[in-house]
């Protein structure tokens, strides 16, 4: 009988912590009912067998979970991603080998304390986004029979779907991490390129390629990609992780934010999706948003490139030899795929970056001012039988709205969004810049509270929401004075790719100064204990980036510190020291400095 482990990160902790259970029950236990599993959902390539699993389960012996973040938590691994001493396949025997060392990433979870289940089945060389293209075997989806289980990381969604690891390891160059995240109700995190390391992973596209997380809820993928997102000097591709997007910036999104809505959206005559996406366009509403039109040609023409531009060359680069070697050990189907690499010429693949480019640098200005963009996570889901029909359409049918992300450089987060009458999971993207990964889960953590879906196992969110206010590349000033807007430091903030968010009020505890001296002349405004008054005051934003080189600029004796604001929300803004006050004339009584100005003219 099958024993239904909770495998959520914090229940984990807590199970480890009472006693209740301990890792060597659990990680046994599971590899029992994944092997029974396997057999009808093949989400297994390898499944580590007692012996494979014992030095990972010793070393946590004598270890606890305040010692070790992840301390025997189970994960599993698409197979395409090293694992010491467990062969790596990529879905194609001929092509297997054994990794002397683990992936980075693999390492670093287990370090922290994780333990890997296994190696699961994916869409061969990670060429599909259905799950059927291998030769160990079609994953069914995991709550209907009758539909894929989405891929290529088919296996590692279905591992989490069916309650047999914590989190798993997938990859995502065109959708393969969110496509079967959103047909598995699970979340399906597509980090920022080099975010996470690539260090021991077959390349599908080397330039491209993300590994990707899945799990139950965003913020234990907030968690997991606090512990790992590092820079790693394996990997050639790899980037350090601001500090904005540290694991501080998982929080509450604060009122107002701006999400794109695609104004051509593409259904492809499902009759359901639509209500499902305006049912989340609603919720994002609900929380605060406000949903902004947007053209989406130029990332739907970024999509065109993936597949119809010189990028298949680089998936051939991979696997081109085996195909001339042994064109026997490769599916037809992706033989068929790869098949277009030898039509390009270095010529053409040059033109084809120059094409990107300028989409990209057009996509990046319809961004400009927006938080994320929502899009359906794909058009409608297709049946095992259409696949089989017409395998090379009905896939591309699922990656209409994926295949761009990685080629414009930008962070998603796929998120549960309903279900559809068949029961059959259904979901939404978020994405953004490069770089906003933690504030896209802080969305989709609160999405995922306003819906209340049932997580795996049917069990529901739990816990309190997060306390702290999401952070993204922005940082947000309050001016006072003479870079209020239309003012003349006003440029000072424009220049750097400020927007004005909203004029308001101070809290009543503050007092304005005329300072000594100018021009350009410049108030002072000072918190006061008693005899405060509210000063009207404007909030801006510009890109964190750049917030470095606008507070080098500003004269003593002014500086940035934190202002209340009347909402009782502080905010970075500017203070003056007690000093700058000698000369300075109180104008607090003429209601702000634009005032003032005015009343000199």
């Amino acid at each position: 009988m099958k024993h239904e482990f909770d495998l959520r990160l914090g229940a984990l902790k807590t199970a480890y912590s009472d006693g209740s259970l301990n890792p060597r029950q659990l990680i046994l236990a599971l590899r029992e009912q994944s092997a029974a599993l396997n057999s009808e959902f093949n989400l297994f390539i390898h499944l580590l067998s007692a012996a494979e699993l014992e030095p990972y389960l010793a070393a946590l012996d004598g270890k606890s979970p305040s010692e070790l973040p992840l301390f025997g938590v189970p994960f599993a691994i698409k197979d395409n991603i090293d694992l010491a001493g467990i062969p790596t396949t990529a879905a194609c025997p001929a092509f297997a080998y054994t990794p002397e060392c683990s992936a980075s990433l693999v390492e670093q979870l287990i370090a922290l304390g994780a333990v890997p289940l296994g190696k699961t089945n994916l869409d061969q060389f990670a060429t599909g986004l259905n799950g059927t293209r291998s030769p160990y075997g079609a994953c069914r989806n995991s709550v209907h029979p009758d539909y894929p289980a989405g891929g290529s990381s088919a296996g590692s969604s279905l591992a989490v779907a069916l309650g047999m690891a914590s989190f798993a390891l997938g990859t995502d160059t065109a959708g393969s991490g969110r496509v079967p995240a959103a047909l598995n109700n699970l979340v399906g995190l597509k980090a920022s390129k080099g975010l996470l390391s690539t260090a021991g992973v077959v390349p599908a596209c080397r330039s491209l390629d993300c590994v990707t997380y899945f799990t139950a809820s965003s913020m234990e993928s907030s968690q997991l990609l606090a512990l790992t997102a590092k820079h790693d000097s394996r990997d050639q591709y790899s980037r350090s992780n601001p500090l904005w997007n540290d694991a501080s910036a998982f929080g509450a999104p604060r009122k107002g934010f701006r999400f794109g809505v695609p104004k051509q959206l593409e259904f492809l005559g499902c009759t359901q999706s639509p209500a499902l996406f305006a049912q989340s366009i609603e919720q994002l509403q609900a929380l605060g948003g406000e949903p902004v039109e947007v053209d989406f040609a130029p990332f739907l023409a970024a999509a065109r490139l993936l597949y119809a531009g010189p990028w298949v060359a680089e998936r051939y680069s991979v696997a081109g030899t085996l195909i001339e070697q042994q064109p026997e050990a490769v599916l037809p189907v992706i033989k068929d795929v790869l098949g277009k690499a030898a039509g390009f010429s270095a010529v053409q693949t040059f033109e084809a970056q120059y094409q990107l480019q300028a989409l990209k640098a057009q996509c990046d200005q319809l961004m400009a001012g927006l938080d994320c963009l929502l899009t359906p996570a794909y058009p409608r889901p297709v049946t095992l039988a259409e696949l089989e029909a017409e395998p090379v359409q009905r896939n591309s049918d699922l990656g209409y709205y994926t295949n761009f992300m990685n080629m414009l450089d930008y962070a998603a987060v796929a998120v549960p969004a309903g279900f559809m009458a068949n029961g059959l999971p259904w979901g939404v993207t978020l994405f953004g810049r490069v770089f906003t990964d933690q504030y896209l889960l802080s969305l989709a953590d609160a999405l995922q509270r306003q819906q209340a879906l049932p997580l795996v196992g049917e069990r529901r969110l739990s816990g309190p929401a997060p306390a702290n206010t999401a952070r993204n590349d922005m940082a947000r000033v309050v001016v006072c004075g003479a870079h209020l807007n239309g003012l003349p430091l006003n440029w000072q903030l424009k220049q750097r790719g400020g927007r004005l968010v909203e004029a308001t009020l101070s809290s009543p505890d503050y007092q304005l100064y005329a300072l000594a001296g100018g021009p350009p002349f410049r108030p002072g405004m000072v918190r006061v204990a008693e005899g405060g008054v509210s000063i009207p005051v404007e909030v801006w934003e510009l890109p964190s980036s750049e917030l470095g080189s606008f507070l080098t600029g500003i004269p003593a004796p002014l500086g940035l510190g934190k202002v209340q604001l009347a909402s009782g929300a502080w905010e970075s803004g500017f203070i003056c020291e007690a000093y700058g006050l000698d000369g300075a004339s109180n104008i607090s009584a003429f209601g702000g400095w634009r005032a003032y100005m005015q009343s000199k003219d």
